[in-house]
């Protein structure tokens, strides 16, 4: 094999975000539901036999030194590999969005240079690499939608009704150590998911479905120390998906934690949440800004407008109407 052409890397959001604790190392707990859309960077490969790595921005200039690379490089290292690489990027979503962008780009990578170099690692051993790229790495690995806790590593896949978004991405990128840092950083006291499922969790005895198995990048152990990690079976992942699909509830019910932080450092986000929210009806930030979402319903409550524009943009803004992913389009790519 000597290229790969038009590889995806689509984005995340995250339908709710709540923060449930604090590590000793200074690192928050979360826990949150992530989503794949179709709004997506598109990476192109060619294989070196030099070993040089080299990146190609078709569009506007990356960093230097973006994850992207730094992910070849990792697994380069790691493996002893002797090949090298030519890394074209389409760069389609928007930077500081929240969206994952640039995590994405890096678990593509990792998972069409395994192709490429004829390495085969399986999905076990990319985990740990993608949790030393950024917590967000190990779920485009995993490659299916997911209830995530610790920093991000501890995923649990979930299945999700199909849903249309609307994603608006302000002129604006928020430092993510001003948000965490925030004297409005709220703090879930209880966990969402005991709030909204008070039943839920494996009872003793139950182990949760080799559909809904769970993955961890590298080690567990604090995770496992947490006593804000809780155990999902199957019947509590089918629960999450119901709760999630039905939007009253939802817009309700759960939030960001860290959308009132984002908001003080940016008014662009207050006023791109009430845009949607005068379209839509709803509005959420995801991740740690500064995009924010609506989700579309239709008549029936439900979302089934994939044809919904969007309102008119200020200068400098971002948008798409994206539809919800059920799994990453690289799904398999790897072995679990």
């Amino acid at each position: 094999m000597q290229a790969l052409y038009d590889v995806p890397a689509p984005a995340k959001l995250n339908l709710f975000l709540h923060v449930v604790g604090k590590r000793p190392d200074g690192y928050h707990l979360l826990e949150s539901v992530f989503a794949l859309v179709d709004w997506a960077d598109t990476l192109h490969f060619e294989r070196r036999g030099d070993g040089l790595l080299q990146r190609h921005d078709r569009g506007d200039a990356l960093p230097a030194d973006d994850l992207c690379l730094r992910a070849a490089r990792l697994l380069q290292a790691e493996s002893s590999c002797t090949l090298g690489a030519d890394i074209h990027i389409e760069k389609r979503l928007p930077s500081g969005a929240g969206m994952g962008g640039g995590s994405s780009d890096a678990a593509s990578t990792l998972l069409a240079l395994n192709r490429l170099w004829g390495l085969h690692w399986p999905l076990s051993r990319l985990l740990p690499l993608g949790l030393k790229l950024g917590a967000d790495v190990p779920f485009f690995l995993g490659g299916r939608n997911a209830f995530v806790q610790g920093i991000g590593e501890d995923l649990t896949p979930i299945e999700l009704p199909e849903q249309t978004f609307a994603i608006v991405k302000p002129d604006v990128s928020i430092p993510t150590k001003d948000i965490f840092s925030s004297p409005l950083l709220q703090r879930s006291e209880s966990l969402a998911i005991v709030a909204v499922f008070p039943e839920h969790g494996s009872k003793k005895g139950t182990e949760p479905s080799e559909s809904n198995s769970k993955l961890v990048a590298g080690t567990s152990q604090n995770a496992q120390k947490s006593a804000s990690r809780v155990e999902l079976n199957a019947e509590s992942c089918a629960r999450i998906a119901g709760f999630l699909e039905i939007n009253s509830k939802l817009n309700n019910a759960l939030r960001n934690d860290l959308q009132k932080p984002a908001e003080q450092y940016s008014s662009q986000v207050t006023q791109a949440l009430a845009l949607l929210e005068s379209r839509f009806g709803n509005s959420r930030m995801t991740g740690s800004g500064s995009a924010v979402f609506a989700t579309v319903q239709g008549k029936d409550g439900m979302s089934n407008q994939p044809m919904a524009t969007l309102p008119e943009l200020p200068p400098g803004w971002v948008g798409k109407v994206c539809r919800s992913l059920a799994q990453h389009p690289l799904r398999g790519w790897a072995e679990d």
